[in-house]
């Protein structure tokens, strides 16, 4: 009788052994987690700082993009003048 006390004493023990070591790895774990979750909150933040930044600098891109024609054909226009009063100045000295 007294080996049967003596093995259910040292099952129990070993079942509250297991038990405290299933609930430390638990807490570890979770502890982890958090952890893992503070760093992925904070490189998700950066992540989107920088899309941010990248989307207003394209923004600004596509707006001097659709400017340029038009700056484009002002310059034609404007060297187109000046090929005109250049002709006219020379026809100027030529007659006179």
């Amino acid at each position: 009788m007294e080996s049967v006390t003596i093995a259910i004493i040292t099952a129990t023990g070993s079942i509250l052994a297991s038990i405290i070591t299933v609930i430390s790895v638990i807490v570890t774990a979770n502890k982890n987690n958090a952890a893992v979750d503070a760093k992925l909150d904070k490189q998700q933040a950066v992540i989107e700082t920088k899309i941010e930044e990248l989307t207003r600098e394209v923004r600004e891109h596509n707006n001097f993009a659709r400017r340029m024609p038009v700056v484009e054909e002002k310059i034609e226009v404007a060297n187109h003048r000046i090929k005109d009063l250049e002709e006219e100045a020379k026809r100027r000295r030529d007659v006179g």
